[in-house]
């Protein structure tokens, strides 16, 4: 007999629904397993009073409400939560507890889910494994001494373990589909501005996005209507949908142009043949659904990487510029490294930089619209061993190899394209391996219905990793 965990979030969502089970029953359900199973690294701070609050606070679901409604999830601890602990994955803020929520808390709130505590992040979000020193390492339960990568390490940890249906995470440069790969699920980055990031707006690039990680495509959709959505002020949106994401996993995406190609983008690197078996199996699945398959070159050229790391230096920077000294102490090697290349450039320097990312974008864009979707590997291998890329003797090898495991996710950051990366692909040993659809500006119902086709034809739901 299946139990709650078990379930997809939709599918606890409807027993809610038949009042078959309570919030208040489905988060202890949660609870007791994040207490026992928690060997993963998902969460740094576990809010237990306010479970308690919320769930009394559900009683009867109100018509209209989301199908989400009363099913618990967690927040990334790099997204302000008043009144509990947020810690940016810095010792610096070991113990800062924010006076007001960002609009990705106040959109799950909104919807009446149940956030269980702030799951494990890098410091700042920067790096692609998951290691801060306020928590210990987040791992992929398919193999508790492999990263569950990064940024959004715990949130993926946290789903791919059971311990959440479904969980938040964001994406600057890959944030949401790396550990989706590491974890064998479904990482979906929006479009730039389908997520509001209010009220903080710190990315002056445009880069990064909040989103969803989850076991399926339509849990995915399902979240993905939670957190979308403007708020005044915001610089960048996206075009409101008339209907739900989560209604174009019902409809056939029809016969796609589906541009492919493998050639790294940041950084030159060998790609593992099981990502290339993944790329590969994934390309003839699409085409046995009758999609046209086309083999495109490289769309960003090999300068966009100086200029995209310019910004991203200059972004490590701002999160530090105003820390006290004692403070300041506190920062790991690589992103007092990356800090002081970003502070190395000046203003102007940095406003050209924004504007050349803009315009490599815009090239890409144009190159890339004659098709529906763009496929490629989620990662160079399969995920790595903790602690093999994190070198804090040499921050500079440390990013490098960031760039050689992660060589196409930033891509689709930097042209603001929706992007999913989809588990379709498991190494003989048992380590899961994602590939990825991206499709053009706001394209997501596109994508959805892409994935969920994909979903209903090669399904992953059977495969749980150990310890499940």
């Amino acid at each position: 007999m299946a139990e709650l965990h078990d379930l997809t979030a939709l599918e606890q969502g409807e027993l809610l629904h038949r009042c078959e089970v309570s919030p208040g029953e489905l988060a202890e359900h949660y609870l007791d397993r994040i207490a026992r199973l928690d060997d993963v690294g998902a969460f740094v701070t576990v809010a237990e009073e306010r479970i308690s609050t919320c769930a009394r606070e559900l009683v009867v679901k109100p018509v209209g409400a989301s199908p989400l409604w009363g099913v618990p999830t967690a927040i990334k601890d790099l997204n302000l939560t008043r009144g509990l602990r947020t810690t940016f994955g810095s010792a610096a803020f070991a113990d800062f507890v924010p006076d007001i929520s960002d609009n990705v808390t106040l959109s799950i709130e909104a919807a009446r889910m149940i956030s269980l505590g702030k799951t494990n992040t890098p410091e700042f979000g920067s790096p692609c494994y998951t290691e801060p020193d306020v928590a210990p390492p987040a791992v992929t339960p398919w193999d508790r001494t492999r990263i569950a990568g990064g940024s959004s390490g715990g949130a993926a940890a946290a789903v791919a373990a059971g311990l959440v249906p479904v969980a938040q995470g964001s994406d600057g440069g890959g944030s949401i589909r790396i550990p989706a790969s590491c974890c064998g699920l479904v990482g979906l980055k929006p479009t730039r501005g389908r997520i509001s990031p209010s009220p903080m707006y710190g990315d002056a690039a445009g880069l990064a996005t909040a989103g969803p990680i989850a076991r399926s495509v339509r849990d995915a959709a399902a979240f993905l209507d939670v957190l979308a959505g403007r708020r005044t002020g915001d610089p960048f949106w996206a075009p409101e949908e008339p209907l739900p994401f989560l209604d174009a996993c019902e409809r056939p995406p029809g016969r796609l142009r589906i541009a492919r190609f493998i050639e790294p983008l940041i950084a030159p690197t060998s790609v593992d043949p099981e990502c290339v078996a993944a790329w590969e199996n994934a390309s003839s699945l699409l085409e046995s659904l009758g999609h046209e398959i086309i083999d495109i070159p490289r769309p960003l050229p090999v300068e966009a990487v100086a200029v995209f790391e310019t910004v991203w230096a200059v972004g490590t920077a701002m999160a530090v510029v105003n820390l006290a000294p004692d403070q300041r102490s506190q920062i790991r090697p690589l992103t007092r490294w990356l800090t002081e290349r970003g502070e190395a450039y000046s203003g102007p320097e940095f406003g050209l930089a924004i504007a050349e990312l803009r315009r490599y974008a815009a090239m890409a864009l144009e190159a890339l619209a004659p098709y529906d979707a763009v496929l490629t590997p989620t990662l160079a291998s399969p995920p790595p061993l903790v602690g093999a890329i994190r070198d804090d003797a040499d921050p500079a090898a440390d990013f490098q190899a960031q760039k050689e495991f992660t060589p196409w996710t930033s891509a689709w950051n930097v042209t603001g394209m929706p992007a999913i990366s989809l588990p379709l692909h498991w190494t003989p040993d048992g380590l899961p391996v994602g590939v990825m659809l991206a499709a053009r500006p706001a394209e997501e119902p596109l994508l959805l219905s892409l994935a969920a086709q994909i979903e209903a034809a090669a399904p992953w739901a059977d495969r749980l990793p150990p310890g499940w």
